[in-house]
């Protein structure tokens, strides 16, 4: 959705190493935002965008306008399913079928064999993954690590909203889940208590998550009981952002299909 970072970048790098030809597609996408969400103050910079992909060797560049994508009488969508009715579903109504649509028709426009997507947004790879096995679409979608600032606040557009002050108490979100993953590689399976150990974190700055969960990675389904391979997610809402960060435990985003 453009303001394009360093996670961008190694998708984007990733991409071009890989392949014959890549393309780059920028589109804010309004179906994907709530009545009451940041649409119109999302950030944009399409200028530093091209300069980017230009450097990094990109074949070409696909940034519609809203009207292309979404001309007058347009009302097909598509339903993700129950992989995107928990998380960031559950917290955002209508959100992934924005998702979903938004790249089913960005797939048929540039019909590519292979698409990167960022682990950053987890439950999103996932549905992307899931919707294109679905409907039989013969994309390969390859998920991407997430890229980190230094201090392991995981990049997002959205880190411009950050103040100062918000900047220094967002980092606490890394740090709970890489507590959690500590406890993980230490022998703890107890989703409650992987849980309780990235509240505990986040608490202690001050910030007050919106969720906090341990799911199968594949399904999502939230876990009961010790598993071999988990993901913790979580959401909180930082000053004026809203920040969402993942950790894979027991598996790595590449062996996700």
């Amino acid at each position: 959705m453009g303001a394009l970072h360093a996670g961008h970048a190694s998708l984007i790098e990733r991409a071009v190493r890989e392949n014959d030809a890549a393309v780059v597609s920028i589109f804010v996408n309004p179906t994907q935002f709530g009545p009451r969400e940041d649409f119109a103050g999302y950030p944009r910079d399409e200028v530093t965008d091209v300069a980017l992909c230009e450097r990094l060797g990109v074949a070409m560049i696909f940034a519609p306008s809203v009207a292309e994508i979404y001309p007058e009488g347009d009302a097909t969508r598509v339903q993700p399913g129950p992989i995107a009715d928990r998380l960031e579903g559950a917290a955002r109504p209508g959100h992934f079928a924005g998702v979903a649509t938004v790249v089913a028709k960005l797939f048929a426009i540039i019909r590519p064999s292979v698409a990167y997507f960022g682990q950053k947004d987890f439950q999103q790879l996932r549905v992307i993954q899931t919707m294109t096995r679905d409907l039989r679409l013969g994309i390969r979608i390859v998920g991407c690590p997430i890229v980190r600032e230094p201090d392991g606040l995981a990049m997002s557009s959205r880190n411009a909203y950050l103040s100062p002050d918000d900047r220094r108490k967002a980092v606490a979100l890394s740090r709970g889940l890489l507590a959690a993953r500590d406890d993980w590689t230490h022998g703890e399976r107890d989703p409650a208590k992987l849980c309780g150990r990235v509240r505990t974190t986040a608490s202690g700055a001050g910030l007050s998550l919106e969720y906090v969960a341990v799911s199968d990675p594949i399904t999502l389904d939230d876990l009961i009981r010790p598993a071999s391979r988990a993901v913790i997610s979580l959401a909180a809402r930082v000053g004026k952002a809203r920040l969402i960060d993942n950790m894979l435990l027991g598996m790595s985003v590449e062996e996700l299909a």
